[in-house]
């Protein structure tokens, strides 16, 4: 017998799931696309996306930036981006 139970309470949690009916549960691509697209994991998909590549830096630079948190790769952008304003690349 499948419990009628909410297994999600009021904070978003999702509870013991041990007591839920297994072949009441549906798989997610039985879901409509137009749901799917809207509960797919990770952040939207920016506009302008930016370009991967390789480059080599100098460890110091890579430490002084590691050192500044979580986003040192877009202050290292952003850096870039500032030097251009008023350099021209050789």
């Amino acid at each position: 017998m499948v419990s009628r139970l909410p297994v999600i309470d009021d904070a978003g949690e999702v509870g013991d799931l041990s007591h839920v009916d297994a072949a009441a549960l549906k798989p997610f691509s039985s879901l409509p696309e137009s749901l799917q697209s809207k509960l797919r994991a990770g952040r939207p998909k920016a506009e302008v996306t930016k370009e991967r590549i390789t480059i080599r830096l100098s460890p110091d630079v890579v430490g002084a930036f590691r050192a500044t948190g979580d986003g040192w790769q877009t202050r290292i952008d952003a850096a870039l981006r500032e030097w251009l304003r008023t350099h021209k690349p050789a």
